[in-house]
């Protein structure tokens, strides 16, 4: 069961393939971005941390009303790298894990992120993946010591390769790729539409 762990949502991109903001897209009538503050609280954590950089007035109007705290990202254009190096200023030093979730998975549940967070709670690393085609990513959990040193990351590049070094024996792995699948075009979106996780329009 939950720890009442920490969740990192991450909503700073600037959505440049797509030319809108993705995490205003909705499903249901609610946006991506409040959707997955919403699953990240349901999944038992004790804080949500919401990164915002792009848009970011838009994004804190689409989330009014839930118990999460907002971290700006001013320098978004530099990457996903920069997200967390903001986000650790509010992370260091906490005993807990942190669920590290994109607010632009439309297909995502909460079962799936509750599995992450109890896989990680029993597996030896202390830590839980989602795979995607032949790699492990995000949504994932790490443990919160991880964002203590942050200084070898860059760009778009965030705790996957580290994901990736630790021994398959001792990382849980959730098998849900297609509902991990992200929105970066499109194409992307007419799909997820198709599938029912958008809506039309």
């Amino acid at each position: 069961m939950s720890d009442g762990h920490v969740a990192l949502v991450l909503a700073a991109g600037g959505s440049r393939r797509l030319g809108r903001p993705k995490q205003l897209l909705t499903r249901d009538g609610e946006s991506l971005v409040h959707r997955a503050v919403r699953l990240a609280i349901e999944s038992g954590a004790g804080r949500v941390l919401l990164v915002v950089g792009a848009g970011h007035a838009a994004m804190e109007a689409a989330v009014a009303g839930l118990a999460c705290e907002v971290v700006l990202n001013t320098a978004w254009e530099r990457g996903l790298a920069g997200s967390l190096q903001v986000a650790a200023t509010r992370i260091s030093g906490a005993d807990r894990r942190v669920l590290i979730l994109p607010c632009d998975l439309p297909g995502l549940e909460l079962a799936q992120l509750r599995a992450l967070v109890d896989g990680a709670v029993v597996s030896p690393s202390g830590c839980a993946a989602t795979r995607l085609d032949d790699a492990v990513g995000m949504p994932a959990v790490v443990p919160a010591a991880w964002f203590e040193d942050l200084s070898r990351l860059q760009a778009d590049h965030g705790f996957g390769a580290r994901l990736r070094t630790i021994d398959p024996d001792a990382l849980f792995v959730l098998d849900a790729a297609e509902p991990a699948r992200d929105i970066d075009t499109q194409a992307d979106v007419e799909a997820a539409v198709a599938r029912g996780w958008l809506d039309r329009g």
